[in-house]
């Protein structure tokens, strides 16, 4: 049989789940496979890139759009469960969730409209995507993988200890060409021990200047005191820059506060955070790369 798209998978993922239990992707492939009938050569059919398995991307996909309008969680790394969102929805004796039905549920639109797309998700872009360009498609269809991964990545940044987030902030600072060798700038966070820096690191490979480090994995925003603390203990050093580091979000006065000082200090939130670990291959690996290709007029000019 035609191996389903991600919308037919949704409604009954969410009935194998009305339970409570808890399942992982891997089950939910199986249990999907078994309820649509699937022989393995249909299970191994590839996308075509050929990079991995199409109904395997689908079944996540369908996991990944419920879990945006909240009609599932996460209880732990790499499982999800039924919210009570989604309960309500199955007594509702539907016959179909699709994209178009998740609409109604802030997350899912809040999800679509995200800043990370970096243009607003329209009404029409939404439900009549095949009126797009190939060009505008694929870019929509890359931004929301992104933003997807940077969700996911963001969730692991959280769950990591505090020792690993140390060890990510300097892999990501040496991967942007700041610090000397990897075995010096790993001695720079977590050693200084004075108040409100956690670290320092070298501008470039020769030194010429330090940026002191102030590296937070929190929940609540980070506050205007917070910043003025830490650029009181750079004025202690003596320190031109810094930058703070957090997996939460500043507040618009935190943001504001360090527009408005001499020394230069630079925020980066979780998002942010994120975007550079994608940009700078923290924490990610190449799955697959597109080449998009135009007609070289010049090439045709006689």
């Amino acid at each position: 049989m035609p191996i389903p798209d991600y919308e037919s998978i949704m409604l009954p993922l969410l009935k194998t789940l009305s339970g409570g239990k808890e399942m992982s992707l891997r089950e939910h492939i199986d249990e999907m496979a078994i309820h649509f009938k699937l022989n393995e050569e249909e299970r191994k059919v590839l996308i075509p890139s050929g990079r991995s398995y199409m109904f395997d991307g689908r079944v996540s996909w369908a996991r990944t759009y419920m879990k945006q309008a909240g009609l599932l969680e996460s209880p732990r790394r790499g499982y999800v469960k039924i919210t009570n969102e989604g309960k309500k929805v199955l007594n509702q004796n539907i016959e179909k969730i699709n994209r178009k039905f998740l609409l109604q549920f802030p997350t899912f639109v809040e999800f679509q409209e995200r800043k990370g797309t970096r243009k607003k998700v329209t009404e029409k872009t939404k439900l009549v995507l095949s009126t797009e360009t190939p060009e505008e498609q694929l870019d929509l269809a890359y931004s929301t993988i992104r933003d997807d991964l940077s969700s996911e990545l963001l969730n692991r940044v959280k769950q990591s200890s505090p020792s690993f987030f140390e060890k990510l902030v300097v892999e990501l600072l040496l991967n942007m060409g700041y610090g000397g060798s990897r075995k010096e700038a790993g001695r720079a966070i977590g050693q200084s021990g004075d108040e409100g820096i956690d670290g320092i690191i070298d501008e470039d490979r020769l030194g010429l200047d330090n940026i002191y480090i102030q590296a937070k994995k929190w929940e609540n925003s980070i506050s205007r005191p917070e910043i003025q603390k830490f650029v009181g203990a750079l004025q202690g050093q003596r320190a031109k820059k810094g930058i703070f580091i957090t997996t939460s979000v500043f507040t618009k006065e935190a943001s504001r506060y360090v527009k408005n000082i001499e020394n230069k200090v630079v925020l980066i939130d979780g998002e942010k955070l994120t975007d550079l670990m994608i940009d700078f291959n923290v924490g990610v690996s190449l799955q697959s790369n597109y080449e998009l290709k135009k007609i070289d007029d010049d090439y045709f000019t006689t």
